[in-house]
């Protein structure tokens, strides 16, 4: 059955206006009413937002334009062109990796589909204790509703693969909770292969949804434009100055352009947007920009079980375990829920070598992997990391390990290790570059004790960054405001994961759209008024 391709098919009839930058062949400039930098979660629904309201908007994308016809399940083309530094992005000192999103769609176009709203703790230590107004559970309740409407939002109705249904079988065996995750699909096929973009548009990412209703609306769309620096003049951002890539994503063509607009709208995550901040000079008197950037540092632990598992194969995130989020008895709370594990991306999340990661794959359909995701930003000793620019002006993150993280690593790997022998793994390996395949539980909680916490030793990652622009009202302390204004400029706002002041304990992008219709919302209001 064809899949029809919603850009091939609707961008020539409704008169879209796309522009690829590596065809753009001299320097110009373009004005809008608002510019949008980045078109993922919270750029958008930002988008859609804006131009429902009757405002010219021009969506900038530094990644490609890659739509269904170009996704064909190949990992390796598709991690180079879809993710950010070819999928080899890291944190400064190269310990941590860091899968994240570069097209038009962000990250949204190659997530898992998990999508949960903001928990309410997580709201109420924003309220309590960073001053954010607006953000109630009862505030953000008609937001995430619209939202879970608008993207089809729900629980996942079919049976769980069998990767996920480990985790639910070893939570109910350990007598844990545990709970359907609701995702963000509409006629969903049941691939698996989420992570290297949907094939039949099923996935209802900002790829087949806001984008197109923008450019329906007569939005901009500018591709392979890299956003260099904002100029700012007296409590005002005046321009966004684009470099123009060539058709391999990376090298700039020597063209610039300039985005003009009375407001501009970042929204290019928790990396690119301090970075693009910080090159471009951006008013910080108090050296806030780049600062609380949390990132759900994530262990992983492999089993392996009598059955085939084939965790390459099916919904890749369809159960989750709350059960060590909030009740933590002074530790870090984390979340329990599995990765796929198609054959790249398992590769290179197992992080072994040699033989020793040749044996371990050649195992791979009787393979289950149980991660967590820890709470960050909560605790005095998780304060998140820093973003900074290396010698040729990128964005990177300094992301320190402390004690307290540690431990609940340590922890984590405890109760995955619990969890997998309850539900009948005959061999247990936490994913350590020291660590063996264990054939019992106390041997394997004697292992994980005994391991060195050492960075490149023990196999950590994220897909989740959120922070470095934080919002709050007090101005020594935060970035922005509750709103997404950016306290030393009066037209600039930041919409996306960036402005959240902690970690959100929860995959996050149901977390940025509600923010997203929120605030871009607002900026609408305000605007249209004027």
């Amino acid at each position: 059955m064809a899949i029809p391709d919603i850009f091939k098919d609707r961008a020539k009839s409704e008169n879209w206006q796309i522009h690829d930058g590596a065809k753009i062949e001299s320097s110009i400039t373009v004005e809008a009413d608002v510019i949008i930098v980045g078109t993922g979660a919270g750029g958008g629904v930002s988008a859609e937002v804006l131009s429902q309201a009757g405002l010219k908007v021009v969506m900038v994308e530094e990644g490609g334009l890659y739509t269904s016809d170009d996704f064909n399940l190949d990992e390796l083309e598709a991690y180079s062109s879809l993710y950010q530094e070819g999928a080899g992005r890291t944190t400064k000192d190269g310990a941590i990796s860091i899968f994240q999103g570069r097209a038009v769609g962000g990250s949204t176009v190659v997530n898992w589909t998990s999508s949960f709203r903001t928990p309410d703790p997580t709201l109420a230590h924003w309220q309590k204790e960073h001053s954010l107004k607006g953000f109630s559970s009862e505030e953000m309740a008609p937001y995430f509703a619209q939202m879970e409407k608008r993207l089809n939002v729900s629980k996942w109705a079919m049976p769980p693969n069998a990767n996920n249904d480990i985790l639910k079988l070893g939570c109910q065996a350990k007598d844990w909770t545990w709970a359907v995750i609701p995702r963000n699909v509409n006629g969903c096929w049941d691939l698996g292969y989420c992570g290297v973009g949907c094939p039949t548009n099923a996935k209802q990412s900002m790829l087949v949804t806001t984008v197109p209703e923008a450019l329906k609306n007569g939005s901009e769309l500018y591709y392979r434009c890299s956003a260099e620096r904002i100029i700012f003049s007296e409590h005002k951002a005046e321009a966004v100055e684009c470099l123009a890539l060539s058709d391999d994503g990376k090298t700039p063509t020597g063209v610039k352009i300039t985005f003009k607009a009375p407001h501009i709208v970042l929204s290019g995550g928790a990396i690119n947007n301090p970075g693009l901040l910080l090159r471009s000079n951006a008013p910080d008197p108090h050296q806030r920009i780049g600062k609380r950037t949390t990132i759900h540092p994530v262990n992983a632990s492999l089993a392996q079980m009598s059955d085939e598992v084939n965790p390459f194969h099916g919904a890749p995130q369809s159960i989750y375990s709350d059960h060590f989020q909030w009740q933590t008895q002074g530790d870090i709370g984390f979340k329990l829920e599995v990765p796929p594990m198609q054959p790249a991306m398992s590769g290179q999340i197992v992080g072994l070598h040699g033989f020793k990661l040749l044996d371990t794959m050649k195992m791979l359909p009787n393979l289950q992997s149980t991660i967590s995701l820890l709470r960050d930003g909560f605790h005095e000793e998780s304060q998140g990391g820093s973003i900074e620019l290396d010698k040729g002006g990128r964005p990177v993150l300094d992301y320190p390990v402390s004690d307290y993280l540690w431990t609940g690593l340590r922890k984590a790997h405890h109760k995955m290790a619990e969890l997998q022998f309850a539900a009948g793994a005959k061999k247990v390996m936490p994913l350590h570059h020291d660590a063996l395949f264990y054939s019992s539980l106390d041997q394997c909680k004697k292992a994980i004790d005994s391991l060195p916490q050492e960075l490149h030793r023990h196999r950590l990652l994220t897909a989740h960054l959120m922070g470095g622009c934080t919002m709050g009202e007090d101005v020594t302390q935060s970035v922005i405001n509750s709103e997404g204004r950016f306290h030393h400029s009066d037209n600039l706002h930041i919409i996306d994961g960036s402005a959240f002041p902690t970690s959100i304990g929860a995959n996050p992008q149901l977390s940025i759209y509600g923010l997203a219709l929120k605030q871009a919302s607002l900026l609408a209001k305000s605007i249209t008024k004027a």
